[in-house]
Parts: C-alpha cells; sequence; structure tokens
C-alpha cells in the first residue's frame, strides 16, 4: 500500500522501540496523560449535564415559569384571567394558587413552611402529582382540611400519612378572650410526595377553598396565576408578547427567583470544563518533550535523510506525523474508556460498593446524559492540542544541520 514517505518514516518511529528508555517513558505517559484527561472530561460532562437537566427537570417541573399576580390581595375575576392568559403564545397550563407564609406545628416539632391552596383538578401536570405516595392531589376533595407535604418535612415532625398537624399563620391575627392569637387550623395528612428539591421540606398543599377560609378571603381567595410554559426557556419570549390589556398586572418569570441558581450551575459546569481541559492540554504538550527528546536521538538519522534529499519540509511531516500518531492514540482511546466509564457508571460504582451521594441517597443513582457532540468536540479539541504540540520539536528537526550531525558519526 502506497504510503508519503514522512508518514512512513513518522509511523516506524512511533513503532520502534527507542535506544533511550526514558524517551519511551515520556511518550508512553504523554498518551496515558491525554487518555486519561479525555476520558475524565467525557465523564465529568456527562455526569454534569444529567445534574443540570435533573435540576431543570425537578425546579422547574414545580416552580411556575411565570407568577401572575394582582395589585390588590387577591383576583376578583381569577377565571376570565385564566381563559385570557391560556390564548397567549406558549402557554400550556395556567393555575390558581394562594400562597401565604405559615408554621406547622406537631407534637414533636415546629417547622416554617410555605402554604399553598391548589385547586386538585387543574394541578395534573404538576410533578408533585406524580410522585406521591398513594395517588393525586385530587385526594384533597375527599377529606375536609387535608393536607400533602413532603416526606422530607414529614421526618422533621416525625408524623405519617393520617396523623394531624396544626397549620399556624403568625401574619394573620384573630381577636379571642385572651386577646389577639395567630390564626390556626388542624388539618390531616393525607399523601407525602418525594421529588427531591427544595419543596419536599418547605411546602404545604391543600385545597383553595380551606385557605381561603383559613385567610377569611372571599371569591376563591385567590392571589396568584401560575403560568406554565410548553418551554420553560421561552419565558423571556412570552414576556414580550404580554398584551396590553394585562399590562396592569405584574409578571414575575421563573428567570428572576431561579435565574441565580441556574447562572451558579452554569458557571460551576465551566470552570469544570475548564480545569479537566487544562489537564488535557497538559498532557498534550507532554508530546512537545517527547518529541524534543527524540529529535535529539535521531540526529544523526535526520542528517542522513537530508543527504539523501529529503526535505526540511519532508522532515517537519516525518515528526508532525509521529506527534499526530501519539496524539490520535491518545484521544482515542481515552474517547473510548471515556465512554463506556460514562455510560456505566452506576453499575461501576454500584459493584465497588461506592455511594457519591451519601447514605441519605442510597436508592439514587448519578444522573447521566451522554452526549455525542460533546464527545466529538472533546475528541477534537484534544487532537488539535496534540498536534499544536508537536509544530515546535518538528521545527526544531527541520533545522538540523546535516554537516555538523554528521561530523561526529
Amino acid at each position: 500500500m502506497f504510503q508519503p514517505v514522512s508518514l512512513f518514516i513518522g509511523l516506524r518511529y512511533s513503532r520502534s522501540r527507542s535506544r533511550s528508555g526514558f524517551v519511551s517513558f515520556i511518550t508512553f505517559f504523554s498518551i496515558t496523560g491525554i487518555l486519561l484527561g479525555v476520558a475524565s472530561l467525557i465523564t465529568m460532562v456527562s455526569v454534569m449535564n444529567g445534574f443540570e437537566g435533573d435540576l431543570k427537570k425537578r425546579i422547574l417541573g414545580i416552580v411556575p415559569h411565570v407568577v401572575v399576580s394582582a395589585n390588590q390581595e387577591e383576583f376578583t375575576d381569577w377565571q376570565k384571567r385564566q381563559q385570557q392568559l391560556m390564548t397567549l403564545p406558549f402557554v400550556s397550563h395556567v393555575t390558581p394558587i394562594i400562597e401565604n407564609e405559615a408554621l406547622v406545628l406537631s407534637k414533636q416539632s415546629l417547622q416554617p413552611i410555605l402554604m399553598q391552596g391548589i385547586v386538585p383538578e387543574l394541578e395534573q401536570h404538576n410533578l408533585v402529582n406524580s410522585h406521591l405516595r398513594n395517588g393525586d392531589l385530587t385526594i384533597l376533595n375527599n377529606i375536609r382540611y387535608s393536607a400533602v407535604i413532603g416526606q422530607s418535612l414529614a421526618r422533621k415532625l416525625n408524623v405519617n400519612i393520617g396523623d394531624k398537624v396544626n397549620l399556624v399563620l403568625p401574619n394573620k391575627l384573630r381577636f379571642t378572650p385572651i386577646g389577639r392569637v395567630p390564626v390556626q387550623r388542624s388539618f390531616t395528612v393525607v399523601d407525602l410526595f418525594n421529588v427531591g428539591s427544595q419543596v419536599d421540606d418547605s411546602v404545604i398543599y391543600i385545597h383553595s377553598k380551606y385557605a381561603a377560609k383559613i385567610l377569611h378571603r372571599k371569591a376563591g381567595g385567590v392571589n396568584a396565576l401560575r403560568i406554565y410554559l410548553t418551554d420553560a426557556f421561552k419565558a423571556d419570549e412570552f414576556m414580550k408578547q404580554i398584551p396590553s390589556s394585562l399590562t396592569d398586572f405584574n409578571f414575575v418569570p421563573w428567570s428572576e427567583s431561579q435565574g441565580t441558581f441556574f447562572s451558579a450551575v452554569g458557571m460551576e459546569k465551566k470552570m469544570m470544563w475548564l480545569m479537566l481541559s487544562l489537564i488535557v492540554a497538559v498532557a498534550a504538550f507532554n508530546i512537545v518533550s517527547a518529541l524534543v527528546m527524540v529529535v535529539i536521538d535521531k540526529q544523526g538519522e535526520i542528517g542522513i535523510l537530508q543527504t539523501l534529499g529529503m526535505s526540511r519540509t519532508g522532515i517537519l511531516r516525518v515528526f508532525i506525523s509521529q506527534g499526530c500518531i501519539n496524539g490520535l492514540w491518545g484521544v482515542s482511546l481515552g474517547a473510548l474508556v471515556g465512554s463506556l466509564l460514562a455510560l456505566n457508571l452506576n453499575s461501576i460504582l454500584s459493584i465497588l460498593g461506592i455511594n457519591i451521594l451519601g447514605s441519605g441517597f442510597s436508592e439514587q443513582s448519578l444522573p447521566i446524559d451522554f452526549r455525542l457532540n460533546d464527545t466529538i468536540t472533546i475528541v477534537a479539541a484534544g487532537f488539535t492540542m496534540s498536534i499544536l504540540a508537536t509544530l515546535y520539536p518538528a521545527y526544531r528537526a527541520s533545522q538540523t544541520q546535516p554537516a555538523e550531525v554528521l561530523r561526529h558519526e
């Protein structure tokens, strides 16, 4: 099979055993360094993509994408506004809610929470609805003054399904013979949920009609409408299309309430990219030291090739070819190892008995989102750095003076 002479010699150099064991040692570890760097980067990116997607699913599946509130304490015509909002672009669901800060009290504990009065029939799309232990949120229709709470909150309160808790509204007072006391009411816990986010220990769901009663509100007591979009990341575009008839209401997109958190996650992901990319870069540039030693070791052969008529460009190609072959080995093996590790990480950790998430998450696994385009980007970047690392040693080899070298042969 025909091969260019520069590539042929580069392949021979890359396969041959060097007379200097130290040169072979450096070459081996430069390839191994690229392999480990690429594999680590692919695995880390897959895990970070998984965590980011899991956070978006868990948080944006619960947090409303846009919250609409009236200037007064409550909506007097929320059904009309709901129908109006449903006609806007990107809108999937619009649900009413009554929110108020509260305390939940059991026999053993007291916890601050956010009370949310909902219409269960309109919350079937809610992520909480699909993570209840025994049913769905319509269970709130079956028992008067019933509540659904998170498993984490239930552990803190030491309560279970069927137990009673007191809901205390410290900012709502009523007059009694002994003076003003906070409004409170006993509720029965009818179900528990676990979605793995902050709502598990900070929110209690009750029926909106009972929330309106304890707050002494009329007209349903709804003080906000929650808008869920077909794509949460269309919130900014949705805000630009709000008609003038609704400008008297306050629209707050999720990017204002949760945007800082997702920005922090994105920044962390970028920093992890940077750190592991530097590892790959350091490993790639180990090729420089390996090739410089090879050039020194091959001085006599370079001089002979030049006397036989090989040009300086040909010499340049020889050592670029050798460096590229080393880089290709490292990047290819790294991509293979990284892909296998990312796709089987949870199985490997399970076999080794390692639980990264801690004892409290023994039943959960790392979220993995392996993306082929990220892998291709990492492989291309690693190979490009390998090519760049060959340029200086190859240039040094091309500048060899045959007369000076062969004088001592």
